[in-house]
């Protein structure tokens, strides 16, 4: 069934993203797979910059027919996590645990934006190569 649907990659939101939901499968067509991920699909796999993650040939049918591909079969590939709305049409394609393993251990934070007291935005990145002290709290 064929709908207008809104992806969230990672940090990038696309909306009215067109898709075909099968089951638990979402086909997109090349274009908008890899205007929602960046990845492109080509003989020696899904590919994103010099990476290049190579398709099984034994689940190439559940990732790829013809142009179009399925973007929830491609994120369990990369280790994504995948989360669904399909009532709403929204769906969420998180970091791979891989990725946010190497961003918690390289000890640098990741670049954030918030107001000050009198709603002046500053971002974590207009401090870089300074020393910054990052206090936060929660109730929980």
């Amino acid at each position: 069934m064929a709908s207008k649907v809104d992806i969230i990659y990672g940090e990038h939101t696309t909306a009215g993203v067109n898709a075909e939901l099968s089951g638990d499968a979402l086909w997109l067509s090349a274009k908008d797979f890899e205007r929602v991920s960046g990845w492109t699909h080509k003989p020696e796999g899904f590919c994103k910059g010099d990476v290049c993650v190579p398709v099984p040939s034994a689940r190439a049918g559940e990732m790829v027919a013809g142009n179009r591909y399925n973007i929830t079969a491609v994120a369990a590939l990369l280790g994504q996590p995948v989360v669904a709305d399909p009532a709403h049409g929204v769906w969420c394609i998180g970091e791979a645990a891989a990725e946010r393993t190497r961003a918690l251990t390289s000890l640098n934070a990741p670049d954030f934006e918030l107001p000050d007291l009198s709603g002046r935005a500053h971002r974590l990145s207009d401090y870089r190569g300074q020393k910054v002290l990052l206090v936060s709290w929660a109730s929980w």
